[in-house]
């Protein structure tokens, strides 16, 4: 029997769920970044949010993001590709995921879970031929944000990287933090949210430029189990085993009246 932790946030009396809608489509992945959506459904299409419609993209991903640093992919060969003037370019390189999100860098992993970035000029850069710099260390999930990037490993350790910034997106080393995590996403502002092994959805509480780790996990009151978590502009993007989409607005989850205590489960 594996026991776990998350904090969870309590209401002073009763806790209110987080409200959520189900939006129509089906995803297996999805990314929200610098207000804007997209996503790639089990055949490998893409989809770009427009209003309330999905819009088909061309081309064929299993991981794409979007964020301060454009619109970028990856494919199942490992092949990466960024829209450059409205359309796919293939980058030099192969990885498996990519996370668009940071300071206007590029993270990512390979499939041996070897872990990658661009600065920010090579990410601007129009140049196909771009040097990935490589982290030390292997994670299978990794996304920056604005004062950090985080990823969780194959044990599903969860760990952040210090002093990464726009300029040097390789930063100087690791810190592990408490839980399991089978991913972690960071928002273009920053905030760090999680799916936990049995499919909660936790956010990272007490992050800041001066505390990039922040100081706990709160488990979110959302009803049911999820595989993927993205954040932008006040609203949650979830993903269950299904691929059906939710979109949860966290501007109604009043985060002022809780506070945080030690919450235990047992798988």
């Amino acid at each position: 029997m594996k026991f776990y932790i998350c904090l969870t946030l309590m209401m002073l009396d009763v806790a209110a769920g987080l409200q959520c809608t189900l939006v129509p489509g089906k995803l297996k992945q999805i990314d929200a970044g610098a207000g804007q959506i997209y996503g790639v459904n089990g055949a490998d299409d893409i989809f770009r949010l427009n209003g309330n419609s999905w819009v088909q993209v061309p081309g064929k991903l299993i991981h794409v993001s979007v964020g301060p640093s454009g619109v970028w992919g990856a494919n199942r060969e490992n092949e990466i590709f960024k829209i450059q003037d409205g359309t796919w370019v293939q980058v030099a390189g192969a990885l498996k995921q990519v996370d668009a999100g940071g300071n206007v860098f590029l993270g990512g992993v390979n499939n041996a879970d070897y872990i990658y970035c661009l600065s920010q000029d090579l990410t601007l850069s129009k140049g196909t031929s771009l040097p990935f710099i490589q982290l030390d260390g292997r994670l299978k999930y990794y996304s920056c944000g604005r004062y950090s990037c985080w990823g969780v490993n194959g044990n599903n350790d969860i760990f952040y990287r210090l002093n990464v910034s726009p300029n040097d997106c390789k930063g100087s080393e690791w810190r592990q933090v408490d839980g399991n995590m089978i991913m972690v996403e960071v928002a273009t502002d920053g905030s760090v949210y999680g799916i936990n092994t049995i499919g909660n959805v936790c956010k990272r509480v007490g992050i800041s430029f001066s505390n990039p780790g922040g100081t706990g996990w709160s488990l979110l009151n959302v009803y049911g189990s999820f595989r993927h978590v993205s954040y932008d502009n006040g609203l949650l993007w979830l993903l269950n085993a299904e691929e059906n989409i939710f979109k949860c607005d966290i501007n109604d989850y009043a985060e002022a009246s809780i506070y945080t205590t030690p919450f235990y489960y047992y798988h």
